[in-house]
Formats: C-alpha cells, structure tokens, sequence
C-alpha cells in the first residue's frame, strides 16, 4: 500500500503489474505501507485498474513519526510524511511527557476503520521541530534507517584491539615501505583505499615484444578479517548494508571503532588490507593481476585538493610538501591519461552534471550550497578504483563463484523507443538501434554536449537506463562498458564490497565462500523490470543462489533508502534555506518538465523546485511529452 497526501493510494502488486488504484473513501480503514489483498473493479478513466480492499493482511509496525498538536481538546500526532494520510489521536495519558509542537514517534494501537481514526501513543520525544540536527532524527525513523547499534556489537567492538597483533600479519606480504598514500576529500573520517603507481617494463613473451606500461597497486581495508559471517558486527552491518551521509553526520555501517580507527588507512600506522596488484600496459588494459592480503603504512592523507595543485605545478608549494611522493602522483597521473583513453575507446559514459556541496553551519543550517569541481585528483583515484572493481569481477567469474555482481542494464524496449522519440522532437537526426551499446550512448551524450540544452537531453539519456542494482546474474555494466564489474573498493561502507573480499578470500585459499544469511529468510520477491516478472533462476541453482539474490535485493533496496533519506534531508534544508528569501527574484533554468508544471533550478543557490502549472499564467497550456 503506498499512500498519496491528497488522500488515495496505490497498491503495489507482487507480481511488478501495473499498480491499482485505490479512491479516498477506500484508504479510510487502511493505511501507508499496509499489506493488503484487493480485487480489481474497473478500469477508470485514466485508464488505471481501481481496486477495493478486500482484507487487511499485514500492518506495518514501525512507529509514525509526526508533530503533537492541540486541537479541540483532543491531542493528536499530524505524520510528517503525508502518506500517511490520516492523523493520530493519542489519549491525554499516553503524551509521555511531550510539549504541543514538538516532534514525537508514535505507536498505533488501535488501527483505523471506516468510522474511526487511528489511535497511538508517543513512544518516543525528538524534540521541536526547529532544533538543530531534527531533520536528520526525522529522515532515519521516517526511511526505518538502523541508527543504533546492538549491545553486543558495541561489545565485540569494544573488545577488538587497537593495533596490529603477531597473529594478524600472518600469511601476509609486507608492503610498509612500499609508498601508498589515501587520496580523500577534505572532510572524509574514514579511508578504505590507498594506492600507487610506478613505471613497469613488459618482458618480452611468446609472439609479444616488451612493453612499457605500469604498476598499479590498490590496496583496500580488510574489514573481513575482523567482520566475521554469524556475529554480532556482521548481523548489524548486513542490516544496515550501506552507510547514511547526511550533511554533517554520517550513520556508519560499521562502529567508529572500526570505520575510522582500525580499518581505516589512516597515515603512519600499519593496517591490514586486500591488495589488488595490476599491470597496466600503455594503451590502458590491464595486462595482468593478482589479489593477496598484506600489511600496509599509508605514507600520506592526501586531498584531491592538494594533489591536483601538486599536479598542476609541480614547482609549487603543495608540491615541495610532499617532494618525496610527487614523483608517484606523476606516475599516478600518467597512467590516468591512458586508462581515460581506454574509456573512451569502450564507450563509457561521462555525463556533465553539476554535482553540489551544502555548506552548513554551526547549528546545521545551510549557510550556502556551491558546486563540488571534480579535478583530475577525483578521477583519477575513480580510474584506479574502476580497474580494481573488474579485476575482482573477473577473478570471480573466471572461477565460476557466486558473488554479487554490480549490475547496470541499458534501456528497455519502452525506453529507447521514449528517447528515440525525443530526440526526433528535437530535430536530432540521431538514429538508435533496437539493442543500443554503451559507445552508441556515449555518442550521444558527446553529440550534443555543446548544445545549451545538453543538460535537459543528458538526463533524459541517464533515464533511459536502468538503475544500478547488487545481483548475482552477471549482466555486466552497460554505463561504464565493461562485461563484468562489481564492487571491491570501499567494504567499510557497503556490505556488498565485504561480501566480494570474502569471496576473494576464499579462492585464495582454494576454498569456497559458503554466503549464511539467517536461516529462516523467506524466499525473495520475484524481480520487477519494466512492468514484467524476471525468470527465477533455475532450481538446480540451489538455496544458495536463493541466498545471493536475496542479499542483493536487500543491499540494493537499503542503497534506495540509504538515498532517499539523504535527498529528504537536503530537501528539509532547502526548504528552510529558502524560506528566508520569500519574495526575492533570481534567475533559473528549466530542469524538467511534468503535466502538473515546471521543475526549475535556481541558478545562483542550485536550490530546484516546482512551478505549478497554476502559476504560469491564464494561458492554455498543454504538455507535449515527446518534446518535454
């Protein structure tokens, strides 16, 4: 059941048909998120299947978070999120000390019928609506975002050790003096990879001359050795899967213990790491490859503010700080170049979008939101990333494993036939295939990068692809052009990367990686696309593909909400920002458009929001699609 805040909801089916319609008089017994069973009716004049509810099968338990107000004598809790459709009444007892106005959980205690309101009580005080960090407290119970870690997971972290013991370097290689250094934002707390780079000359082989290329080593945090599958740490990690970022705070998938201390690379102290070892000749393919666990010294916390001056001028300041390493970063640089040309060559997007940066100040309030430039630094620690991210998907499907693939489809049929459609609207004479490629795309994207709607057409390409999910059905990765990818980078924030070192691990070890989620999972929900039902896999994949898939829906849809709540939150922020501006003028740009009106983004405070058709004035307007 999903509700809508104008008071009808839809339900969604199990089987990925097209959801059902419900009428305002048929959400009074049922609420947001119920499970429900409907029978279909009719089909309405929108041409929508419109249901009734037949019985109520599942209510969802998770409190309701809202604001406690005071009215008519009654005390009732107004949800937050509209969906909800309903307010709570909560009797005067069950307050639990709260002030009118203040943000408060509430439990539901008798559900709602045809003739009555839902009733609850305050379970839980947040605090009032204006203070500092509350949108943040709302987002993580609105979205269900684990926030608190288990008793025994503070415990077991708590008794890990500071530092490296004897036991934990055995059967490792020591790197510490090889100079690996983290590249990182300004304000990143926890550094999950390091790297370096040096010239490698190709020894002539069988029909092969010598070649000249380099030696790139990427060495990422070995959470596995200390995240062990049926304990504690590993139950709250895979409940979490992902970490939270909100401007400001950061709700970590692994305690701080770990995330910013022991698996953390940070500068001068040893740490334990997977190493991902490669030769990488001139043209940019890697040559060869090999993973080990070893033991490492990060030789330096760099920026990718600091190494795009140092590379910018190798005469300057930032330069001369660390002369000892620049030649590396130089290497590091040269193999870049190559690995941008070989991504060019398959056909990898490259999108121009404006990526933000809210700036907040002390109390958590936007204090401005400016544009976060992506420098030569940025991508190339992407580049080394990417490179490592296929070795680890072809290390595993070369060795026929089950693992979790990152996979990323091009566009359906519907799909492409939208943007062919577009595209001919605007006068493009630009022809797609049925089965389009990557490079095709790329094309695209290239073609029309210089026209002053380059950004309108290159989101609607970006939305005629699939989203990016977690699966363990290798389809490759159609936006960045590589026939396999997964995720090996970063397992202090996402649980899909621990899952791949693990797997890795166990190869090294001519074993096999036995995936034991908690063994009363019900079977997952068949996969939706575009409407349709996906083919289980066979049955002689056995439980334990079950397992994987059903690890990859959950870490793909905790990855939605991880997003969605931090697009709420921003959202929150912006609201607030802009209400001290009432009645300024600025200047913006058309950004999307919809039958209900204008999206547009305000040019100077990159802040978007909605110009209802209402407010365009007492023309006629009609929305031609085709053309947006």
């Amino acid at each position: 059941m999903q509700g809508h805040r104008d008071g009808h909801g839809f339900v969604h089916r199990d089987d990925g048909e097209a959801a059902i319609y419900l009428p305002p008089q048929e959400m009074r017994s049922v609420m947001h998120r119920d499970r429900v069973r409907v029978r279909v009716l009719r089909i309405d004049r929108r041409g929508r299947p419109e249901g009734r509810v037949l019985d109520i099968l599942e209510r969802r338990r998770a409190p309701v978070i809202g604001r406690l107000l005071h009215e008519a004598g009654h005390w009732l809790v107004a949800p937050e999120d509209r969906r909800w459709g309903q307010d709570i009444l909560v009797p005067k007892n069950a307050i639990a000390g709260a002030v009118e106005g203040q943000v408060v959980a509430v439990e539901l205690t008798e559900p709602p019928s045809l003739h009555a309101q839902p009733v609850g009580r305050v379970v839980e005080v947040l605090g009032g609506i204006d203070d500092a960090g509350m949108e943040i407290e709302i987002a993580v119970r609105k979205f269900e975002v684990p926030h608190q870690f288990s008793p025994e997971t503070l415990a077991q972290a708590a008794a890990l050790p500071d530092k490296l013991r004897a036991a934990d370097r055995r059967h490792r290689i020591d790197l510490s003096d090889v100079p690996l250094v983290t590249i990182d934002g300004e304000d990143a707390r926890d550094f999950d990879d390091a790297v370096y780079c040096e010239p490698f000359e190709g020894r002539p082989g069988r029909g092969r001359k010598a070649s000249s290329g380099w030696r790139l080593l990427v060495a990422i945090a070995d959470v596995s050795h200390y995240v062990k599958p049926g304990e504690a740490l590993d139950a709250d990690a895979y409940e979490r899967a992902t970490s939270v970022y909100f401007p400001r705070r950061v709700i970590p998938m692994l305690p701080e213990k770990l995330s910013n201390g022991l698996c953390s690379l940070n500068p001068d102290v040893e740490r334990l790491a997977m190493v991902c070892d490669m030769v990488i000749t001139g043209d940019g393919s890697v040559d060869a490859y090999q993973f080990y666990p070893a033991v490492m010294r990060s030789h330096a916390r760099f920026t990718y503010t600091e190494v795009a001056a140092a590379l910018a001028n190798t005469r300057g300041p930032e330069a001369q700080k660390h002369a000892d390493l620049l030649p590396h970063l130089l290497h590091l640089h040269e193999l870049f170049r190559a690995l941008l040309k070989q991504r060019a060559q398959r056909g990898a997007m490259d999108f121009e979008t404006t990526e933000t940066q809210i700036v907040c100040d002390a109390e958590g309030r936007i204090e401005k939101i400016v544009p976060r430039t992506r420098n030569d630094a940025h991508r190339l620690i992407e580049e080394a990333m990417l490179a490592a991210n296929v070795c680890a998907a072809d290390f595993i499907a070369g060795a026929e494993h089950p693992s979790l693939y990152r996979v990323h489809e091009g566009p359906t049929p519907e799909k492409r036939a939208a943007l062919q459609n577009y595209l001919r609207a605007l006068g493009l004479g630009l022809h797609l295939r049925d089965e389009p490629s990557p490079l095709e795309m790329a094309g695209l994207a290239a073609a029309t990068k210089d026209r002053p709607d380059a950004a309108q057409i290159h989101t609607m390409l970006l939305r005629s692809m699939q989203q990016a999910v977690y699966s363990p059905a290798n389809a490759g990765h159609f936006g960045l052009a590589y026939p396999a990818y997964t995720h090996f980078t970063s397992p202090i924030r996402r649980y899909p990367d621990l899952l791949v070192h693990r797997v890795i691990k166990s190869l090294l070890g001519k074993k096999r990686y036995h995936l034991s989620l908690v063994d009363t999972v019900p079977a997952p929900p068949p996969l939706r696309k575009a409407g349709r039902l996906q083919p289980r896999p066979p049955k002689a994949a056995t439980r334990e593909l079950e397992l994987w898939e059903l690890a990859g829906l959950h870490c793909s849809a905790n990855e939605r909400r991880a997003d969605e709540a931090s697009r709420d939150v921003e959202a929150w922020l912006k609201c607030r920002y802009m209400r001290d501006r009432l009645g300024e003028e600025f200047a913006g740009t058309v950004s999307a458009v919809a039958g209900f009106g204008l999206f547009v983004t305000l040019d100077t405070l990159y802040v978007e929001g909605l110009l209802h058709i209402t407010e365009l004035g007492g023309e006629y307007y009609r929305f031609d699609e085709a053309r947006q």
